[in-house]
């Protein structure tokens, strides 16, 4: 994990949205895109930015994709987090 490629993928607001979406489980790009006023390229980008940060991950089913929470980063920031904090 890169923390810096982390920290850059949750400094966007749209892509805190989008894990936030992704609590109640799995989503397909369209469902995902439905829920922004923006383009389709630009969820594209959001939701390749939060792969490459490993916070997401995605599998084909057909001829959609799904993307899911990948908790155990986010369990690795927090970690650090309280380390940090000295608790």
């Amino acid at each position: 994990m890169s923390l810096q490629l982390t920290l850059k993928a949750l400094s966007d607001p749209t892509r805190r949205e989008i894990l936030n979406m992704l609590k109640g489980g799995k989503r397909s790009a369209g469902e995902i895109a439905e829920c922004f006023d923006v383009t389709a390229a630009a969820v594209s980008r959001h939701l390749s930015v939060l792969r490459e940060a490993d916070l997401i991950t995605d599998t084909r089913e057909g001829k959609y994709i799904f993307y899911e929470l990948n908790a155990s980063v986010l369990e690795e920031i927090m970690l650090w987090l309280t380390d940090l904090k000295g608790e």
